[in-house]
């Protein structure tokens, strides 16, 4: 199977079974949305939203946050994963929001990548997910997906992997296809025991292909013994006595 064909049949299978698919990320606006990927690195989406909810009612706005401390911050979040640099990057992305973006979430991701706490990934989501632009944020998910399916090839890292999937995917599927990677991975193709017995794009997988099908016929490996003289000793054919 070519590359092609594997993206052809992957892509067809998750147009027609799953069609859209959103962030699982609660959110109001675009600001909030912000917020909760810089909050949801190297954490979970169903942390991510038990504890927003208090931050977003307290501190509504990129104004709000700006004019809180760091310290402050930090006790919305604390559940969340590394909360100190969290909080001092939500506090930081809020003031640059405010002073060089006038308080609106930019869709831009050379801008987006300029404040605190943003990386391409995260900028790639809003842009995605807010302003629907053709643009693959790379999570861990999607980096393991991607990859064990034989979507990309020898990617060394987010960006490669980045720069394969959008050669391959047409642009009007490139948001859809970002979520889709995303909740296989989250659901199905697990990091360290994926479920492929019920992986519905099996048969288009690299991984499954090359390594679940080579185990399976290993496993039935059958021995070459002749099943009348396995058991018994094996006797001389000029002495007829019993090999010692």
């Amino acid at each position: 199977m070519t590359k092609q064909e594997r993206y052809i049949h992957v892509l067809n299978y998750f147009e027609t079974h799953v069609g859209l698919a959103e962030t699982e990320l609660a959110y109001n606006n675009p600001f909030e949305l912000l917020v909760a990927v810089i909050l949801s690195a190297q954490c979970t989406d169903k942390r991510v939203n038990l504890t927003t909810p208090k931050l977003f009612k307290d501190y509504p706005t990129a104004e709000a946050i700006a004019a809180a401390s760091p310290e402050t911050i930090f006790t919305y979040i604390r559940s969340i994963s590394y909360p100190n640099n969290k909080a001092k990057h939500l506090v930081g992305m809020a003031n640059m929001l405010v002073k060089d973006f006038n308080g609106i979430v930019p869709g831009n991701v050379e801008e987006l990548v300029k404040m605190p706490g943003v990386g391409r990934k995260t900028a790639n989501v809003i842009a995605s997910v807010i302003y629907n632009k053709p643009t693959m944020a790379v999570d861990t998910h999607v980096f393991r997906v991607s990859n064990r399916i034989g979507l990309t090839t020898n990617a060394k890292n987010p960006l490669q992997s980045e720069k394969q999937l959008i050669k391959f995917i047409p642009e009007e599927l490139v948001p859809k296809a970002h979520h889709w990677l995303i909740l296989h991975g989250r659901y199905i193709c697990l990091a360290r025991k994926p479920k492929c017995d019920e992986c519905p794009i099996k048969l288009y997988c690299k991984y499954f292909e090359k390594i679940i099908l080579k185990q399976k016929k290993q496993t039935t490996v059958t021995l070459n013994i002749n099943p009348k003289s396995y058991g018994k000793e094996k006797t001389s054919k000029k002495s007829g006595k019993k090999a010692g």
